[in-house]
């Protein structure tokens, strides 16, 4: 039996190839695309690993405007609530000010020079943006691959007078990690509702890097032009203490044991006016980044399991043709006295044969064609998003900056790797829809005599 299958197999030579062409393009496409939702995973998993399982405090902008400048106004005392509420593991809590470097320089474009009101221009010409934190490492612009720490450490809870700044500008100012600058209060700032003009030595604790993705309309919008400080600095350049300041939002890590949801609707029962504030799952605070794993997802379910589709329709087809013209030879067999089981098989044995070495090059095939076609998959799913994102930018009047852009951020590349987990799942389902197929292409036939086989020319 096997050596007849293998005797018709290397007989029957081009109708093995288109066969084994077949099974080899169809499981090279399921192949890539499962390799390319593992590749999703793992990006995703990256991108989301230090907010799992946290969630967000911010303001309810539909009855909370926020600060003059309309950022964030939680009250410290309401962060501390659920901090002591048992549920909470870690937290991150941010302040949004203004900060004006003292006898240094910040960058500016030829193209915001020449746009810029020259008053706004006067007043804010050694303004940049402060972000108060006490855990750089896991703020947002970190978290979301905006900003990248190249050069000393995060800053920590304990931290006092120290600042990440942007490598850039202290290339521009000669500046390096270690060494001090002035900052002061600005008293333009809408924000800086006390007046206050405090004058703050700080430290240079670590350097940023990261570069704008689209246009911006102020200075102060570039990524060069901020820098993130402890929580202490950021609060004392608007007359504050860690205690009596407003912060922007507050992030919190929720213990191990506990479920994210059960928590979310347990602080709701703290007394905290909640009319003012909203709590959001971490992750939901990156839309864009979201909806381009969706869309990937969605085109690598759909080319593995139309890939799958195609071939059971295309080799069912194939078999079906094949054993139409095997009608004598299988009547010769069964006049012989072998049996229908035998016969079937002899038949699954030479698609084996064909299959094996298909599946075999389809590893190889997929590892060379994968990272093309999923780059392909990538650029056309965040290209969408990219288009969509502008047209909204565009009507709603939105600025620039790394919180827009991190916000507004997607997927930038996927490493796609054939694995042999996947490659065990192709050859497992092709298997089995190879075995359907064949059911399906000989049932007819062998289920007629012998003498009907031979006068059916249908």
């Amino acid at each position: 039996m096997i050596r007849n299958a293998f005797a018709y197999v290397t007989r029957k030579r081009l109708k093995s190839l288109i066969i084994l062409l077949v099974i080899l393009s169809m499981s090279t496409l399921s192949l890539i695309g499962l390799s390319i939702k593992d590749a999703t995973n793992r990006a995703a998993n990256k991108t989301f690993g230090s907010i799992t399982n946290s969630f967000t405090m911010e303001i309810n902008r539909q009855v909370n405007p926020g600060t003059p400048r309309g950022s964030g106004n939680i009250r410290g005392e309401d962060i501390k609530k659920i901090v002591d509420s048992g549920h909470i593991d870690n937290y991150i809590k941010r302040i949004g000010a203004v900060a004006d470097l003292v006898d240094h320089d910040i960058i500016r474009t030829q193209e915001i020079t020449n746009s810029e009101d020259p008053d706004r221009a006067e007043k804010f010409k050694r303004t940049t943006m402060m972000t108060g934190v006490n855990d750089s490492s896991k703020e947002t612009k970190f978290v979301s691959g905006a900003f990248k720490l190249v050069e000393g450490k995060h800053l920590a809870k304990d931290d006092k007078n120290k600042i990440l700044m942007h490598k850039a500008l202290a290339e521009k100012n000669n500046l390096k990690v270690g060494d001090k600058i002035k900052i002061k209060s600005n008293v333009y700032d809408a924000d800086n509702e006390k007046q206050a003009n405090e004058t703050i030595e700080v430290e240079i604790k670590g350097l940023f890097d990261g570069h704008n993705n689209g246009g911006v309309s102020a200075a102060t919008e570039l990524y060069e032009n901020t820098l993130i400080g402890d929580v202490h600095t950021a609060a004392k350049l608007y007359g504050n203490t860690e205690q009596t300041a407003v912060y922007q939002d507050a992030t919190f890590f929720v213990k191990g044991n506990k479920n994210l949801d059960k928590v979310m609707k347990d602080l709701g029962k703290l007394n905290i006016n909640w009319n003012q504030y909203n709590l959001v799952k971490s992750s939901s605070n990156y839309p864009a980044l979201q909806q381009s794993i969706s869309g990937i997802y969605s085109i690598a379910n759909k080319l593995f399991g139309g890939s799958l589709i195609f071939a059971g329709l295309v080799v069912s087809l194939l078999l079906f043709l094949w054993m139409n013209a095997r009608k004598k030879e299988i009547a010769v067999l069964l006049s012989l006295g072998i049996s229908k089981v035998r016969i079937f098989g002899q038949f699954a044995f030479e698609l084996l044969f064909v299959a094996v070495p298909a599946f075999v090059a389809s590893y190889f095939v997929a590892g060379i064609m994968g990272k093309a076609i999923g780059n392909n998959v990538l650029h056309r799913v965040t290209g969408g998003i990219a288009s969509q994102i502008a047209k909204e930018s565009a009507s709603s009047g939105l600025g620039g900056g790394a919180e827009v852009d991190g916000f507004n951020k997607t997927l930038t590349s996927l490493d796609v790797m054939v694995n042999p987990k996947a490659f065990v799942y192709v050859v497992l389902f092709m298997t089995v829809i190879l075995g359907v197929s064949l059911l399906i292409a000989t049932s007819k036939i062998l289920r007629k005599r012998p003498k009907e086989l031979l006068i059916d020319t249908k």
